[in-house]
């Protein structure tokens, strides 16, 4: 089955990262209008036209940029029918060892950061009259690992709040997902493996690692007609590490 966005407008978060990227593309090549946001990277969406820019800057833990390029979004190119909260950082360190300071980074992006994305734009979707949301969590939204505590702690609420985000709204035409990426080959997985694609291997029943690609095909699926009767859902997209 094909998935034909055309008419549709989205905005992504995280969209420099590897998954971002290769969701930005296929939606694009399928026929959406794209806002791509990222942190990192991209020019400040003040300055720029979202109808032409390929990449804009968000700060997704900063509450009024989030509402700002929401409203221009909707002022420029219309209603947003679809938003994926990709945007997310991992700090590795013992509970008592990592820094304050990183573990506020990893809460604020991957959690704050999604709740502050999903506040604006439910308000948006409710004025337009539905769409579908997707947030990205992680296997460790489903398990732990060690010296994992904040990030597993912020992808365990992003699995949480997911599910009752999707109660408030399962009414109201807007469902709301998550996807739950393993071991995927990306820049942060590069960091931690140096390079090294089969470190954990013996890990995976699969016994491979993910690409972007495969959690974009989950997440178009989400975000399409074809799972209209799915909302508060999460799907391991993890090569049977969760079925462990």
């Amino acid at each position: 089955m094909t998935m034909d966005y055309r008419g549709r407008i989205a905005l992504v978060t995280g969209a420099a990262g590897a998954i971002g990227t290769a969701l930005t593309a296929e939606l694009r090549k399928r026929g959406a209008s794209v806002v791509a946001a990222d942190g990192m990277n991209g020019k400040p969406w003040t300055e720029a036209d979202l109808r032409t820019e390929p990449l804009v800057r968000l700060n997704v833990t900063d509450r009024s940029s989030v509402q700002g390029l929401v409203a221009r979004t909707e002022a420029q190119l219309g209603a947003i029918d679809l938003l994926v909260n990709v945007a997310g950082v991992v700090s590795f360190g013992s509970a008592e060892g990592l820094p304050e300071i990183e573990w506020d980074r990893v809460i604020d992006i991957n959690l704050k950061g999604m709740l502050y994305m999903m506040k604006y734009e439910a308000a948006a979707m409710l004025r337009s009259g539905g769409g579908s949301i997707v947030n990205n969590s992680s296997i460790f939204g489903l398990k732990a690992m060690p010296r994992l505590a904040y990030y597993v702690a912020a992808k365990h609420g992003i699995v949480g709040a997911t599910r009752a985000v999707a109660l408030d709204y399962a009414r109201k035409g807007i469902r709301v997902n998550a996807v739950c990426p393993g071991p995927i080959k990306t820049a942060s997985y590069d960091r931690v493996t140096v390079g090294d694609d089969h470190m954990y291997d013996d890990g995976v029943p699969m016994h491979r690692i993910g690409q972007p690609r495969e959690i974009s095909h989950a997440v178009l699926w989400l975000l399409s007609s074809q799972s209209s009767y799915v909302t508060g859902g999460f799907i391991p997209v993890d090569g049977g590490m969760s079925a462990n």
